[in-house]
């Protein structure tokens, strides 16, 4: 393994470690992962939303609701 390889592992377990203890980085982290959906998903036209002809109006709070558990559940994940 490279020193830039165990460099990169160390830094990434410092970031775990920290999510696992600091609940408000935690909460940084998911909000911003959250956004980034959120505004990912409204960037998509109307007929990306479309299933079987029928276009599906998400309202927001759904999208939102959504996008926090999608980023929770990457973060636990990435922490395990």
């Amino acid at each position: 393994m490279t020193e830039k390889e165990t460099k990169l592992i160390e830094a990434i377990e410092i970031v775990c470690q920290a999510l696992r203890e600091d609940k408000d980085y935690y909460r940084g982290w998911q909000a911003n992962i959250a956004m980034a959906f959120k505004d990912e998903f409204n960037n998509y036209p109307m007929s990306y939303r479309a299933h079987d002809g029928i276009i599906v109006n998400f309202n927001q709070e759904f999208i939102h609701k959504v996008a926090n558990d999608a980023a929770h559940n990457f973060l636990k994940l990435l922490i395990k």
